[in-house]
């Protein structure tokens, strides 16, 4: 069955852009197996989130002479412990994602539960990869003897990079769009029109330009693991830091592009993703602000040029 779908760009006029969701249908033993590009994009922002981190344990993760001066230590975890939290993390993440978006979306899946499994048309909701991925890595952390605050900052960074590939998938999938806007940018689709006309939504014409909110939240992404390897290199102090940088970085861009999404998950009227965005943000704003009060005299922003 063709797939494949037309979208247009209000800058481009009448020309469009043609996407088909399936990268590549491979044949083995009489079967069939379709390889679509919103799992290879996915997979494409896990690999390179995974290399950035790894090069990062390998050069040795705090290796600024400036940063270990002030009682900062070199992080050289071994490669095993390394991979088992990087493999409890992943599976409990995926798992995590899954069960969020089945949780708030259950009167879709009540009626056919093996549907439950099927995760390679979408329905991985990052808020439930956070949570699920971050207590798998907790355990195994533990297990491991990794430091677990000091990872929590590689992954700052490195779920930024994830992330901000990870959603290309969304527009392959033409999912993950806002409301109706007349910006240069806005797009619209068959499927865009076909989910907005069996959805409606107030004063949205489903045959009209909408936002894509996937390119916003990409483009903040990217640009978010410039900021945090700025803030690595000038004004880190506390293991755990880049970790509630990323917190608020994410949560802002996440909380404003929700309020504009027209495929949010709500619970009792509200949009779920943008509650846990708002206490997101609030929770490591306040977290930020305290312990950089504690540690404010570890590191300061522009040392004195014999620092150097």
């Amino acid at each position: 069955m063709n797939e494949s779908t037309e979208v247009y760009f209000r800058f481009l006029g009448e020309r469009s852009l043609t996407l088909d969701p399936i990268l590549c249908t491979l044949h083995f033993f009489g079967y069939e197996l379709s390889i679509r590009w919103y799992g290879a994009l996915i997979a494409f922002g896990f690999t390179l989130a995974v290399l950035f981190g790894g090069r990062q344990v390998w050069k040795g993760f705090l290796q600024s002479s400036r940063l270990q001066r002030y009682s900062l230590p070199k992080w050289r975890a071994s490669l095993d412990g390394i991979l088992d939290v990087l493999f409890g993390g992943t599976i409990c993440g995926i798992i995590g994602a899954r069960l969020y978006y089945v949780a708030f979306e259950w009167d879709h899946f009540r009626g056919d539960l093996l549907q439950i499994i099927n995760i390679r048309a979408g329905g991985l909701a990052i808020y439930g990869g956070l949570i699920g991925g971050l207590l798998g890595a907790f355990v195994a952390c533990k297990l491991r003897g990794v430091s677990f605050r000091k990872l929590l900052d590689l992954a700052g960074m490195s779920f930024l990079i994830g992330q901000g590939f990870g959603r290309w998938g969304n527009f392959v999938n033409q999912e993950a769009f806002g409301n109706n806007t007349s910006l240069p940018w806005g797009m619209r689709s068959e499927k865009t029109a076909q989910y907005l006309t069996s959805n409606p939504q107030p004063s949205v014409d489903p045959n009209g330009f909408v936002h894509p909110t996937f390119l916003y939240e990409s483009l903040w992404c990217l640009l978010g693991v410039a900021v945090l390897y700025i803030v690595f290199r000038k004004a880190y102090c506390f293991n755990g830091q880049l970790f509630l940088c990323y917190g608020i970085w994410y949560g802002a861009v996440r909380f404003f592009v929700e309020g504009v999404r027209t495929d949010s998950l709500f619970f009792a009227g509200m949009r779920v993703s943008q509650l846990v965005s708002g206490a997101l943000v609030l929770v490591c704003a306040v977290l930020l602000v305290l312990c950089l009060r504690k540690h404010k005299e570890k590191i300061p922003l522009y040392p004195a040029k014999e620092e150097l």
